[in-house]
């Protein structure tokens, strides 16, 4: 009896393993995967990216990934290349709202759609920032300035991406006005900011709180709904009176057409990543929140968040149907 019950105990062990563990039967004809993240190396997106791929190395998976930046156009030239990738499993694509937002501003002719979703992963909240040596330091100076200077205030932005959206939501919710210099990437706003050659820039936890806490740049409010555990100082546009929450929502989509239970297999790598400790304390301490959301669902999410964003483009003149 005790010879059994060992072995049904080690029977259902198992069986509980298999359960837990990411799928393994889908058939990948690589050893490493290719995470196509693009934008540069050094900006938000790459930084959360590579902590995803330095944990799924440590997954007992096949194949693991690799993060490879395709920059350029703002985030465009990567969204191409994954479109035209063969749908095997072996090139995955890190995803934004960009992907929504260049489509609205007539940048690119695809967006979600042409795509199958993995997993929506991440969740970064936008900081109205501006350069030390601005002369505000409320959103109230702000909102004064900007609309006795419509148009003045020197605003960096990724045409047709998050980055600047943001900012139309915030002229139309408050009627601001700001003059738009573009960038290509994170880090060249940033850099531009730091120096002060811009004015306004959004920023977020990962790519700005040292510079806000040593007072090279300042904060005028998070757009989330609650305060940021990493800067519980700063307060949200909500409690200042301006209704606007907006967040980068990342997340991993493959080419159309890539196989049901590869996409599943890599749900579920991602989803094991995603719940490891070291990683969940890595995006905590980044201002990065972590809410894996399966494909049937992140295919839900894509297609309600591009009617809210395409509301919003229509309202302001940036896309018409």
């Amino acid at each position: 009896m005790t010879t059994l019950f060992r072995t049904a105990a080690w029977i259902a062990v198992l069986a509980f393993g298999l359960i837990s563990l990411p799928a393994s039967a889908a058939s990948i004809p690589c050893k490493t995967a290719k995470l196509i993240v693009p934008w540069k190396a050094g900006g938000g997106t790459h930084v959360l990216f590579s902590i995803f791929e330095k944990t799924i190395q440590q997954l007992d998976v096949t194949p693991k990934i690799k993060v490879v930046t395709v920059p350029g156009q703002g985030g465009n030239k990567g969204a191409k290349e994954a479109r035209k990738a063969k749908p095997d499993g072996c090139t995955l694509f890190a995803i934004h709202q960009s992907a929504i937002t260049s489509y609205l501003n007539g940048r690119i002719d695809f967006t979600f759609p042409a795509f199958d979703t993995v997993a929506l992963l991440t969740s970064t909240p936008d900081i109205v920032g501006a350069g030390g040596d601005t002369p505000w330091n409320t959103l109230g100076d702000l909102q004064k300035a900007a609309k006795s200077a419509p148009g003045t205030i020197l605003t960096g932005a990724t045409f047709g991406s998050t980055s600047q959206f943001m900012w139309l939501i915030l002229e139309d919710l408050t009627g601001m006005k700001f003059k738009y210099v573009p960038f290509d990437g994170t880090r060249e706003r940033m850099t531009a900011l730091l120096s002060n050659a811009i004015q306004l820039g959004t920023l977020n936890a990962a790519s700005g709180r040292k510079y806000i806490e040593g007072g090279e740049l300042k904060a005028f409010g998070i757009a989330a709904e609650t305060r940021s555990k990493q800067l519980p100082d700063l307060p949200t546009l909500r409690e200042q009176g301006v209704d606007l929450v907006y967040a980068l929502k990342r997340g991993i989509v493959a080419p159309k057409g890539t196989p049901a239970d590869v996409v599943d297999h890599w749900a579920q790598v991602f989803k094991a990543a995603a719940e490891n400790a070291d990683l969940l304390a890595q995006m905590d301490a980044k201002g990065t929140g972590i809410n894996w959301v399966g494909p049937a669902d992140y295919r839900k999410w894509a297609e309600l968040t591009y009617a809210q964003h395409e509301k919003v483009a229509i309202k302001i003149g940036m896309y018409k149907k």
